[in-house]
C-alpha cells in the first residue's frame, strides 16, 4: 500500500511538470484591446561603440485594462536570420549561419544594464522594470485605460552594418489578449539602421573647441 501511495504522488507531481495542473494563461483574459504606438525613435544612422536608446509609448486606447502590456524586440541582418536568446539579450543580436560555432548568437547591439526601463520611473538602481517574460519578449505590467506607457531600451552598437530592429506590441504573454490598432491591425513597426565603423572626424575650430563630423 506503502508503495502505490508513493507511484501516486510521483504520478502526480509528474502531470503536474508536464502540464497536466493549472494552465498558465488560465488567468489572461481573452479578446483584443485598443493600442496605439503614439511614439517610437530610434536613431537610423549610428557609429560603433555610441550608444543609442530606443524609445517606444504606447497608449492604452480601449476602455479596459490591458492584462500585460508587452513588447518583442528582434534584429533582421536581411538574410531572414533572426536571433533568439534568453534574459533578452537576442533581441538585439543576428544568427550566424557558420558551422562549427559554440553560441550561433552574434550581437549587434549590447543591451545596457538596467534596461529596458519605464520614462519617468524612479525604480531603484540595479533593477529593471521590464522584465524578460519570453524570449525577445519584454513584460512591463498592465496598462489602465486612456494611459501612456513609454519604454526605454539604452544600447551600444557593437557590429557594423545595416540591420532593420522589429517591434511588436502584445496585451498579453500567453496569446488570448490581443493587442490591436485602431483599424484592426497588428501595431508593430521597425527601423532600417546603419551602423558606421568608421571614427568621428576631430578638429578644433577658432574658440579652441573640438568638433566632430560624420
Amino acid at each position: 500500500m506503502l508503495g502505490a501511495a508513493v507511484t501516486t504522488a510521483i504520478a502526480a507531481l509528474a502531470l503536474s511538470a508536464c502540464g497536466g495542473g493549472e494552465r498558465q494563461d488560465a488567468d489572461e483574459p481573452e479578446g483584443e484591446f485598443s493600442v496605439d504606438v503614439s511614439s517610437a525613435q530610434f536613431p537610423t544612422r549610428q557609429r560603433l561603440a555610441e550608444t543609442a536608446d530606443l524609445r517606444l509609448a504606447v497608449e492604452n486606447t480601449g476602455d479596459e485594462e490591458i492584462p500585460e502590456l508587452a513588447v518583442t524586440v528582434f534584429v533582421d541582418d536581411g538574410t531572414g536570420a533572426v536571433s533568439s536568446g534568453a534574459g533578452g539579450q537576442g533581441s538585439f543580436s543576428v544568427r550566424s549561419d557558420q558551422p562549427g560555432l559554440a553560441n550561433p548568437s552574434r550581437p549587434v547591439w549590447i543591451l545596457e544594464n538596467k534596461y529596458p526601463r519605464i520614462a519617468g520611473d524612479a525604480a531603484p538602481l540595479g533593477s529593471s522594470p521590464g522584465t524578460t517574460a519570453q524570449t525577445n519578449t519584454f513584460a512591463f505590467g498592465p496598462l489602465p485605460a486612456g494611459e501612456t506607457r513609454e519604454m526605454i531600451w539604452r544600447v551600444t552598437p557593437v557590429r557594423g552594418g545595416t540591420y532593420t530592429l522589429n517591434y511588436e506590441i502584445a496585451a498579453g504573454l500567453q496569446g488570448k489578449a490581443e493587442a490591436v490598432t485602431a483599424d484592426g491591425s497588428e501595431p508593430e513597426g521597425k527601423f532600417v539602421v546603419t551602423i558606421s565603423t568608421r571614427p568621428p572626424q576631430a578638429s578644433v575650430d577658432d574658440q579652441g573647441n573640438v568638433v566632430t563630423e560624420d
